[in-house]
């Protein structure tokens, strides 16, 4: 942070006392070692050291929820300057709040500057707020408030002091699990008009609307049972934003996430996990300048988003058609001369351009006169017209840059050479004859429609029809993704197949990340943000079917541990998905490869476990569709910054009606095994077919072994027969990874996901335990287990001799090292 350290500190600890954990303040001379901390006084937050890092650990002083047992930090003091040694915190002799490490050398220090009268009544408190506080009888001299980290609390402030230049913003962690100053903040524009931005390493990423004043907004939301306050205010020299809720008993906060985004977070008791109501950005209007100068941006546009205003056109008009927004630019298409024919075009419901400038009470009259007097000017607006004659002019000199079309928005009034097009854009003198005009359009409008409409159907019949007969070939109930009654189709982000090119450096052997049975999948650039780019192979099983299946299905589920697709592309033949990206690769990468696995830990593993189990969950359970997986394996799990799963690849994957429990298919997909004895010898798939691939998964992540290994390598036993063997004779530990074994973790934990693993992978579905209960038997080491039955294919022998002599006479796909399979449809 910058602060200086003085050397009369430096003799602290020498004469320091401790103080008792808890007692909710601290006075000088007083020091809190690191297993202590300060609690505020309803014990809602702590004062104290937290440690990242394993290797090698970094040790911070911060500010976290007390009362929520996953460590939650709200606030950072050295978070440019950690300690490799745990050390203690103190107001020092000075004081100041201070950390030392362990050799009592200050690395950070608040550095206010104290009149020597008030240090004797100094002291530090911590509020049930989460801000502490350095006050000398009732004035605070420091808060910590005044310096947010990540964090944005109710009753904080973001925003600038006039006076004296300080300036309150949030400023992203590295990562989830390192709190040193990332890439991102937030926080109050200096250089123009009251507005706030995201910086992404100081250059605009996202920009709210402009302000001319103090606002408030007060709302109440309709599913949440609280009502929010939002505040802009200018007081005295302080401009800031604020915000509370009317119910102090709801944790929440907003955080700055390492990718950018502001979020806002409720903490949900009931199942002790932080739930996101809002985040920002989140469409493509919202990051900043993606349409050229002189375009707005719809936000309920699809496919096209970009479009210039009126009075300009496309300078390429093939640039702008391929949708190349940012490359391309728009230009005036009749050039202004600064004489008696330009005039202003009104805009309505925008948000409005940036780099504007303020001139505070002025009539509407003198706003307009004083651009068009100026022949730099190209748009004004004005703001707080409805308090009266005296009103803010905001008015711009050059590019209109980042203008978005939203409900709320403001009027623009965009400078154009064409008095006949400002005349009939708003007179009611032309009203009649704008209304016979638009009469005339919508009749053709409709006219064209109803054309277009009956020439898709013809062309997608010709095209697609056999597609029904496929559907339809399904024996089950089951419902293919896409056909949930009455909801219709969830809207994708559609990109043109030469964005997707751009993005990947048409298809780059340089942006490869992988390749599987149904494609290649490639790393892109968005420009809003890094993508993994899934190119559907032409000679791979996946058709239309399973491409309609994916991009649908996972647009209408939204978990934290499920892979969020963001749009998909159709031209010709090419069928590509475009996803979210996850710098850490699948989870096979890490577990199965020597050089990898040693960076997860079993405190990694578990929470990979526990994610998994959470995700499959919420499919079974308690999203709004219920979904059967069909193909889960260690490839399938991508793995974000902080190692957190997030299940991918539904192609295979199919929707059940509420009151369904099983269906049945001719066409058995999935992956040699992984795959359920039901559902590989019959064809049918329920929840359990999805709980035995998970079984089988969990084994593999305990003890690090491909469970394809054993198919390979002649083994006389499946990954799931060792494990059984091994179980049976009391040789647990010898399932480990070894990678794992000197664990600092009780070996009991690992048990019971061994013991729970054995449990999923028995052979009749109705002996295997449900997604709920196997989460419960995860989470609570407390419940008791039944007695594992032998597993389905424990043995190789048994397969051989079995129904499984069919795979030799079916085609098969190789995937990330695993087979594939797919069993051809009866005849």
């Amino acid at each position: 942070m910058g602060f200086c350290v003085f050397l009369l500190l430096m003799s602290i600890s020498v004469s320091l006392v401790p103080i008792g954990a808890g007692e909710g303040i601290i006075v000088p001379g007083r020091y809190v070692s690191a297993n202590q901390s300060i609690i505020s006084a309803s014990g809602t937050f702590a004062l104290g050291f937290f440690s990242v890092g394993n290797s090698t650990p970094r040790y911070y002083l911060g500010i976290w929820y007390n009362k929520i047992q996953k460590k939650s930090v709200v606030w950072v003091a050295n978070r440019e300057s950690p300690t490799d040694s745990l050390g203690t915190f103190s107001l020092g002799v000075d004081g100041n709040l201070v950390v030392l490490d362990a050799t009592g050398k200050i690395v950070w220090s608040s550095n206010v500057k104290i009149a020597h009268s008030a240090i004797n009544s100094m002291m530090g408190v911590l509020t049930d707020s989460g801000n502490f506080l350095l006050r000398s009888g009732e004035t605070i001299l420091w808060q910590s408030f005044d310096h947010p980290s990540d964090t944005f609390l109710p009753g904080m402030k973001v925003g600038n002091n006039r006076k004296t230049g300080q300036r309150r913003q949030l400023t992203s962690w590295i990562d989830a699990e390192d709190p040193q100053p990332g890439l991102f903040s937030f926080g109050l524009d200096t250089t123009g008009p009251l507005q706030f931005f995201i910086w992404k390493d100081h250059v605009p990423y996202s920009r709210t609307n402009v302000y001319s004043n103090s606002m408030s907004l007060t709302k109440l939301s309709r599913w949440l049972p609280f009502a929010y306050y939002v505040t802009v205010k200018l007081e005295g020299d302080d401009i800031y934003l604020s915000y509370s809720i009317s119910d102090i008993s709801v944790i929440l906060r907003i955080t700055l996430v390492p990718n950018g985004r502001l979020e806002a977070l409720i903490w949900e008791e009931k199942n002790s996990k932080w739930f996101s109501i809002w985040q920002w950005p989140q469409v493509y209007c919202d990051f900043y300048g993606h349409c050229s100068p002189f375009s707005s941006c719809d936000k309920k546009g699809s496919p096209v988003y970009c479009q210039c205003l009126t009075g300009f056109q496309p300078k390429a008009q093939q640039e702008w058609h391929m949708r190349n927004w940012t490359s391309d630019t728009c230009v005036r298409q009749k050039a202004l001369t600064c004489d008696k024919d330009d005039g202003f075009l009104k805009i309505e419901t925008i948000k409005l351009p940036d780099h504007s400038y303020l001139v505070e009470n002025m009539s509407a009259n003198d706003c307009e006169s004083r651009c068009l007097q100026n022949c730099s000017c190209t748009a004004y607006a004005l703001v707080n017209a409805s308090q009266g004659n005296s009103i803010n002019c905001l008015s711009w000199y050059g590019d209109l840059m980042d203008i978005v079309h939203d409900i709320g928005g403001q009027i623009l009034y965009v400078r154009v050479h064409d008095r006949e097009l400002v005349e009939n854009d708003g007179s009611s003198d032309n009203f009649s004859s704008r209304r016979k005009r638009s009469i005339i359009i919508l009749v053709a409008v409709i006219s064209l429609g109803v054309l277009a409409i009956l020439s898709g159907y013809f062309t997608w019949r010709k095209r697609f029809g056999k597609q029904e007969i496929i559907e339809g070939s399904f024996s089950g109930t089951s419902t293919p993704i896409g056909g949930e009654a009455g909801n219709g189709d969830t809207k994708l982000n559609i990109f043109s197949l030469n964005r997707i090119q751009a993005a990947t450096n048409d298809f780059s052997e340089d942006n490869r990340l992988g390749e599987g049975g149904f494609g290649t999948v490639y790393k892109g650039d968005l420009a809003f943000q890094e993508v993994a780019i899934k190119r559907l192979s032409k000679k791979s099983g996946q058709g239309l079917e399973e491409f309609m299946n994916e991009s649908k299905l996972i647009s209408k589920l939204q978990h934290t541990n499920l892979v969020r697709l963001l749009g998909c592309c159709a031209e010709g033949e090419e069928r590509i998905l475009v996803y979210e990206y996850m710098r850490n690769r699948s989870l096979d990468k890490f577990l199965f490869d020597p050089s990898e696995k040693a960076n997860l830990n079993w405190s990694k593993r578990f929470r990979i476990i526990e994610g998994i189990a959470q995700g499959l969950l919420y499919l079974h359970k308690y999203s709004r569709l219920k979904v059967i997986h069909r193909d889960l394996k260690a490839s399938n799990i991508l793995l974000d910054d902080a190692m957190h799963p997030k299940i991918s690849d539904f192609g295979l994957a199919r929707m059940f009606g509420s009151d369904q429990t099983e269906a049945d298919t001719k066409r058995v997909v999935g992956t040699y095994g992984y795959m359920s004895p039901e559902y590989a010898q019959y064809g049918k798939f329920s929840e359990k077919s999805d709980v035995f691939s998970f079984g089988v998964l969990l084994l593999e992540i305990v003890t690090g072994k491909r469970n394809a290994e054993f198919f390979r390598n002649d083994l006389p036993q499946t990954l799931q027969g060792w494990a059984w063997e091994l179980w049976n004779e009391a040789r647990g530990l010898d399932l480990i990874d070894p990678s794992i074994k000197d664990s600092r973790e009780s070996p009991d934990r690992i048990f019971r996901c061994i013991h729970v693993g054995l449990l999923c992978v028995q052979e009749s579905p109705a002996d295997r335990p449900t997604m709920p209960l196997a989460v419960q038997m995860l989470s609570n080491d407390n419940a008791s287990l039944p007695s594992p039955k032998e597993p389905a294919f424990s043995s190789l022998s048994r397969r051989r001799s079995g129904n499984f002599v069919a795979f030799h006479n079916t085609s098969t796909i190789y995937s990330n090292n695993e087979l594939t399979i797919s069993l051809p449809e009866a005849r």
